[in-house]
């Protein structure tokens, strides 16, 4: 009797083992297809860990960081995590620089103070076509914080533009994995809001004609007018760069648009214009609804406001699209700054 008693003892512990199992395997399968909503598989398995993006968009718009504004101490712990993530990808620095960092001095056109600031960059080399470079950006500062009141003073910049640089992490980690045959800078700029300040000064340091594609994220953390699994670039009419990435996008689940803010003037307003005026085809990826965004530059842009998988879709998308740019299959006509008429 005894030995009966324990056989069914055990079978009932391996059944429940066997239900809390599948509930896991259930739950994991479920975060796995949330994290790439609405995207179909595609030959190369593109998949964005959409862990990761949280815990880099929730750091880089955390309190501590006090708003990100150049010159300050919140940038500076912005700067050392990102400087830090691009030695765990195993980025190599750019150019002739000692470290991922491109300090300069510069002065601020409201307080007319010298600002001491940094872009941080890391590189993947390329194979085939080392020679040629795609940059991958986004800018790193923000508002910083309210100088007196009352409540939330923190302008956290999750959207504007955490979101955006969480994108070139995760960017860098996967190609580092799946490789490439075009060189790859990854930036993070500093001082975008100041007027596009440290996209300027990187301007003047390269030899832009090196440089076959630009791609910029900003803003990609909220469902756009055009509805779910979609994006918009700006200068789409500039050069065949969106065309190509419609092309590679074909398919998969995901759609981009051209940017349908004109009068918001939004190419000239991201860092993106920095490298376009030097003839770059350079753009921006948003998925904001500008128009009617309540968040945008007030201190309730919060990590908090933000849809995770919009944002992990959108960095699968991007590299989905850019990646015959990145291998060199595609190169984007050179852009064309003159308006259309």
């Amino acid at each position: 009797m005894k030995k009966i008693i324990s056989f069914l003892i055990v079978l009932i512990f391996f059944f429940s083992c066997a239900v809390h199992t599948k509930g896991v395997d259930d739950a994991l399968v479920k975060e796995n297809r949330d994290a790439v909503s609405g995207l179909k598989n595609n030959t190369n398995n593109i998949v964005i860990d959409s862990n990761m993006v949280r815990k880099h968009l929730y750091t880089l718009a955390a309190d501590n960081m006090e708003g990100r504004q150049s010159g300050t101490p919140g940038i500076e712990k912005a700067a050392v995590y990102i400087e830090n993530e691009f030695k765990k990808i195993g980025l190599s620095t750019f150019g002739d620089l000692e470290s991922y960092r491109q300090t300069f001095t510069f002065k601020n056109r409201k307080s007319k103070e010298d600002i001491i600031s940094s872009n941080i960059i890391g590189v993947l080399e390329g194979k085939s076509k080392k020679d040629e470079y795609v940059i991958i950006s986004a800018h790193y500062d923000h508002l910083g914080m309210k100088k007196s009141g009352e409540g939330d003073l923190i302008y956290n910049g999750a959207n504007d533009d955490a979101s955006g640089v969480t994108g070139v992490l995760a960017l860098a980690a996967y190609f580092k994995k799946v490789g490439h045959e075009r060189t790859i800078v990854f930036a993070a700029f500093t001082a975008e809001e100041m007027g596009l300040i440290g996209s300027t000064y990187f301007g003047k340091e390269i030899d832009a004609a090196k440089f076959v594609a630009g791609i910029n994220l900003e803003m990609i953390g909220k469902t756009p007018s055009f509805g779910p699994n979609t994006a918009w670039l700006t200068g789409f009419e500039r050069s065949d760069f969106g065309k190509i990435i419609q092309k590679n996008l074909e398919g998969s689940g995901y759609q981009l648009f051209p940017d349908p803010y004109k009068n918001f003037n939004l190419f000239f307003r991201s860092d993106n214009a920095s490298l376009a005026r030097l003839g770059v085809p350079s753009h921006t990826f948003s998925t904001t609804p500008i128009d009617i965004d309540p968040d945008y530059h007030q201190v309730s842009d919060e990590a908090e406001t933000l849809n995770i998988t919009v944002i992990t879709q959108t960095i699968q998308a991007v590299a989905i699209g850019t990646e015959s740019i990145i291998n060199g299959e595609d190169t984007p006509t050179r852009v064309v700054l003159e308006d259309k008429k």
